[in-house]
């Protein structure tokens, strides 16, 4: 349902991280750890915004990178089942993770 959804202008769309309920020792960590991972993967992004001279600004990241997103923000999106789906402005992405 996601790849459905193509964002307009300078909008990314991006699907949150779920966090790991457990850490690598097999302890349950607590909904308020998980809750803080602010990381998301790039299913889909705009052609860009608009300059005052009407060229074309593209969008910084790409699908399939993975960003670090501000605490608060973005638009909430449920597509099918799924609700983990959050349109940025590419403006309020904090930045991309490398690996």
């Amino acid at each position: 349902m996601a790849n459905k959804l193509i964002p307009l202008l300078n909008r990314v769309l991006v699907q949150k991280i779920v966090a790991p309920q457990k850490s690598v020792g097999g302890v349950l960590l607590p909904e308020t750890v998980s809750s803080k991972v602010n990381c998301a993967k790039v299913i889909a992004v705009g052609p860009g915004g608009r300059g005052k001279d009407g060229s074309v600004i593209p969008v910084v990241v790409k699908e399939g990178d993975t960003v670090l997103l501000p605490e608060y923000g973005g638009s909430q999106l449920k597509l099918g089942d799924e609700d983990r789906f959050v349109i940025y402005r590419d403006e309020e992405i904090l930045g991309i993770l490398k690996d």
